[in-house]
């Protein structure tokens, strides 16, 4: 009887300890163990031109942060043979190559519809999917015919589309690359971002998911590391559910291609690169980058969408230790982030020398009356002691910054907890980057701003521009309760203008039940009608500092028709000539980017600026009245 109970117990447990890990397996059989995948080393055999490979799908255990908090079941590819691995086995070949793959479905009880192993750009729909029933074998032949980053996917189930896949599935996903025909391929970095849910839903207070980039999340991805004047090239590959818009911290850098599963459009050789700090990658979309670093120490290459990369519930269900005064981004954080790490050049300074002579600002976070633990309302101060708006629109002061003027700006912390300040988009010494326990240099790295403590940020903003200040540590619930703010820099800030500078801040509301129906627009939901003069010139700055959407259009309209603008820069850089072209008067936006466009107000009349969501759900309005 103690045996038959132990072993009922053995078996409970096990299924218990199954379930956590993210699906409850059919029997109790052994669960291969998944390798990570870290897009290094292509699969396959190649022999007179064809690229022979054999992939085979089935169920493992993935371990997204090591072996620290348990696995997750899923179905993943494994190739030639060879262990299952997350993200799937790389393909990458020189165009041309004729690709021969034998794809075997070795999952029990279900089809595998198989996507993206086809020639790019073929007219024959029935190269665009293949259907493999379980336990079959399906052999496929196309050519290489298009260069660019493609990626190829499954699912069991009849999804069309790649976020339509259920948790199971939703790492069955490799990339595929194809480089040009002549030359060595180039020396470049491959990551591949994927969203796995429990439940289908993004609620990250009750549900477990994981946003991973080449099968880890933060911090157990990949740190990389480059030396000054290095030229950095990377792809990335959004085969997930969510858009992804990807910041680095510190740079710009040049936009190479953008694609999706079957094209890709090669920017490379455009005279005007297209320079960003954020670029937004929807569902299925990839896209190829290079920046070249310089200057040295650690920096952050992230999703900046802040529900993506916050710190999720644990796969064995077990609560996170409280939060204590010692905490950082290494544990505050998760999902799709790369920490990278830049070596001065031999013989180079490690630490930026600082003018003397500066600007002095200063700027406290204090909690507002009547806030809670529950519904927490905070604010930024500036040093006089008066809020930029009342305290019902909750937006953070405006700080105007000359171009090429030394500036010190020391943050008071009068909150019960930890903060930081991310200068987003600033080119600075990593040292003020504002990622606690991580920016900074080897023994010199930023500190959290501690409850009664302050920290100074020293910097010399390079190029007027849009920007934004907000928190590096306990992001959703800070920038939620109010601490974020714009970051203008100006040629000239005594001949600036904020009655023909315009600055639209789109922020998360404070209140948990509107947070999914509305948009703030800077700081309140119900902004106070503004008031234009017909023929003049205003310049429109938008910046998206929402926590989780990462695509709000926002509109300048006449009832319901849309105007015109002139695009003028993206993440605080002006675009080249060749771009600055009127367009209607429309722009989505992704977390963390910022556009800045020229809008002459037409004839005397009622306009509203409306914000929107990607399928055109009203979020926010502001009347508009020019006179």
């Amino acid at each position: 009887m103690l045996q038959s109970f132990g072993l009922r117990h053995l078996c409970m447990v096990t299924l218990v300890s199954l379930a956590l890990r993210g699906e409850t397996s059919p029997h109790l059989a052994a669960v291969e163990r998944i390798r990570i995948n870290n897009n290094r080393s292509a699969s396959g055999t190649l022999t007179g031109g064809v690229l022979t490979v054999h992939l085979d799908a089935r169920e493992g255990e993935w371990f997204p942060e090591g072996d620290s908090t348990g696995g997750i079941v899923v179905r993943a590819f494994g190739a030639d043979g060879g262990p299952l691995q997350v993200p799937g086995p790389l393909l990458r070949v020189a165009k041309g190559t004729e690709i021969h793959a034998f794809v075997h479905n070795s999952i029990r009880g279900e089809r595998l519809v198989l996507h993206g192993l086809n020639t790019r750009g073929s007219q024959d729909g029935a190269n665009d999917t293949v259907s493999v029933g379980s336990g079959e074998e399906r052999e496929i032949r196309f050519t290489a015919s298009e260069v660019g980053t493609f990626y190829y996917w499954a699912a069991s189930n009849t999804a069309r589309a790649i976020a339509a896949r259920v948790s199971m599935d939703t790492e069955l996903s490799g990339a595929f690359v194809v480089d040009p025909a002549v030359g060595p391929p180039p020396a470049d970095r491959i990551f591949l971002v994927s969203f796995w849910t429990r439940s289908g839903t993004v609620d990250t207070t009750t549900t477990v998911i994981r946003v991973a980039v080449n099968g880890k999340v933060w911090p157990h991805t990949e740190r990389l590391a480059y030396t000054v004047g290095d030229t950095a090239r990377i792809r990335v590959i959004n085969a997930g559910g969510g858009a992804h818009p990807m910041h680095l911290h510190g740079f710009y850098y040049r936009v190479d291609s953008r694609g999706n599963e079957q094209a890709s459009a090669d920017l490379s050789r455009d005279p005007a690169p297209y320079m960003v700090n954020t670029e937004r990658l929807t569902t299925g979309l990839t896209m190829s980058m290079t920046w070249v670093p310089t200057r040295p120490g650690n920096w952050l290459f992230h999703c900046h969408d802040p529900v993506h990369v916050a710190r999720n519930l644990r796969l064995d269900g077990l609560p996170f230790p409280a939060r204590t005064t010692h905490e950082h981004d290494m544990e505050e954080m998760g999902g799709p982030v790369l920490g990278v790490t830049v070596a001065p050049v031999r013989g180079g300074a490690r630490i930026a020398s600082e003018p003397a002579a500066r600007r002095r600002l200063r700027i406290v976070a204090s909690a507002d009356t009547g806030a809670t633990v529950a519904e927490p309302s905070y604010s930024y101060v500036l040093d006089d002691g008066r809020k930029f708006l009342p305290h019902s629109h909750r937006a953070g002061p405006t700080l105007v910054l000359q171009r090429g003027e030394p500036v010190s700006i020391t943050v008071v912390n009068r909150l019960t907890q930890p903060t930081s300040v991310h200068w987003h988009g600033i080119e600075l010494d990593a040292y003020y980057d504002g990622v606690p326990g991580f920016s900074g240099h080897p023994g010199h790295l930023t500190p959290q701003i501690a409850p009664g403590d302050s920290f100074v940020a020293r910097f010399t903003p390079p190029r007027s521009g849009t920007f934004m200040y907000h928190p590096h540590i306990s992001e959703i619930e800070q920038q939620r309760a109010g601490l974020d703010g714009a970051l203008l820099v100006v040629d000239a800030p005594a001949a600036w203008d904020s009655t023909t500078d315009l600055a639209f801040v789109l922020t998360t509301p404070r209140l948990e039940a509107e947070q999914n129906l509305a948009v703030y627009i800077n700081g309140t939901g119900t902004p106070a009608e503004r008031e234009l003069r017909s023929g003049r010139t205003y310049r429109v700055r938008l910046m998206n500092l929402h926590n989780f959407r990462p695509g709000l259009i926002t509109k300048i309209m006449r009832g319901s028709e849309v105007l015109s603008w002139r695009w003028l820069a993206k993440d605080g850089l002006d675009v080249p000539a060749s771009r600055a072209t009127m367009r209607p008067a429309s722009q989505q936006m992704g977390n963390g980017e910022t556009y800045d466009f020229e809008f002459v107000a037409p004839d005397a009349g009622a306009l509203h600026l409306d914000v929107t969501s990607g399928l055109g759900v009203l979020l926010a309005s502001m009347p508009l009245r020019v006179r």
